[in-house]
């Protein structure tokens, strides 16, 4: 009975571990998005010195050009308060 649980177990979770690369490579790929937007729109407007970038979105930004998918809830945030449409997710 145990070995036949281990086997379902070792099954299933090979089943699994390839949807759960593909969300996160997902979400990655959201993140990217989402950093080339605010960087495009919002990162001028620093430069411009119109609006001050606040540190959560700029923590954020840096989340996700480093890969960590952390940043998505951060940019997503800067985006919409500046009245921009988030890039579709995957």
């Amino acid at each position: 009975m145990m070995k036949t649980l281990s086997t379902w177990a070792v099954v299933v979770m090979g089943l699994l571990a390839p949807a759960a690369a593909f969300a996160q490579s997902s979400d990655a790929a959201y993140c990217s998005a989402l950093a080339a937007k605010y960087e495009r729109y919002l990162n001028q407007d620093v430069h411009r010195a119109s609006q001050s970038q606040s540190l959560e979105s700029r923590a954020a930004l840096e989340q996700c050009k480093a890969g960590n998918t952390g940043g998505i809830a951060g940019l997503e945030k800067a985006l919409k308060n500046a009245g921009y449409e988030l890039p579709p997710r995957g």
